[in-house]
């Protein structure tokens, strides 16, 4: 039996025996950054985030200021946070580089302290994950808390990379707004047009547009709580469900944004 137990002793810390790595590559040399390395940095520390977004309760993390790893990081340029699972973030370089409230910071799990399961199905955030002190200074939203983090890097915005999911300019102010909201908390998982790095969810055009399939008042409540439409314990989707996530304004915007892109298909 004593073999037969190493084994499965073995196959159960294996996953934090590996050391994990984080790529990041703003376009001049990648840097590969491994969990040792990053809790060894001068100015690891401990931060305290009290309504985390993962958790969705307090909790407590070694980590590093997001702005040392990525040293001249420029205003203008743009930044794709690409999770193990597909979900990929869009934030502007400005965002991260923000010195008026909110700051960003690199949270690393220790292998010897794993972090416990999120409120997410379950999942693990580790072993890297983007966490915000004061996030409402800069108006973050809870898509822009990537965790499972593999890859960051610093690449063209996504109006130059998918014109395809872009409004045209005659497109009302509210269509423009929702368009702006989409990028920054949709297109995280899903695609629009078959454009879009997310892998996540599915697209959310091709063949059909939500809006329509779904009456105006079943989707604005799936957005705010998709367990309302379908009870399924699997569902990756955890929603919007009050107006810190996404205010009402918002996803009036969205809901115009779909109902617009469902007149202007193309395909992939």
């Amino acid at each position: 039996m004593k073999p037969l137990l190493c084994c499965l002793l073995w196959l159960c810390l294996a996953p934090f025996a590996r050391a994990a790595e984080l790529r990041v590559d703003l376009g001049h040399g990648a840097k590969v950054w491994t969990t040792a390395q990053l809790l060894a940095c001068a100015d690891v520390t401990t931060v305290t985030i009290p309504d985390d977004v993962a958790f969705r309760h307090s909790m407590r993390y070694q980590a590093v200021p997001l702005r040392a790893l990525l040293p001249g990081l420029r205003a203008d340029q743009h930044l794709q946070f690409v999770a193990r699972d597909g979900f990929a973030a869009e934030i502007p370089a400005a965002v991260i580089l923000n010195r008026a409230g909110s700051q960003a910071w690199l949270a690393v799990e220790d292998p010897a302290r794993p972090w416990p399961a999120s409120a997410d199905g379950g999942k693990r955030a580790g072993p890297f994950y983007l966490v915000w002190t004061d996030p409402q200074a800069a108006h973050v939203t809870t898509e822009e808390w990537p965790y499972q983090l593999a890859t960051i890097r610093a690449i063209s915005g996504v109006d130059a990379r998918f014109p395809a999911i872009l409004p045209s300019g005659r497109a009302n102010a509210q269509v423009l707004r929702g368009y702006t909201v989409f990028k920054r908390t949709c297109f995280a998982c899903h695609t629009m047009n078959g454009a879009g790095d997310a892998k996540l969810g599915p697209d959310l055009n091709l063949p059909w547009n939500p809006t329509e399939y779904l009456r105006a008042d079943l989707l604005r409540g799936f957005i705010r709580n998709p367990q309302s439409l379908r009870r399924w314990p699997g569902a990756k989707m955890q929603g919007f469900p009050t107006a810190k996530e996404m205010s009402d304004a918002d996803l009036d915007a969205v809901l115009a944004y779909l109902r617009y892109m469902a007149k202007h298909k193309v395909k992939p």
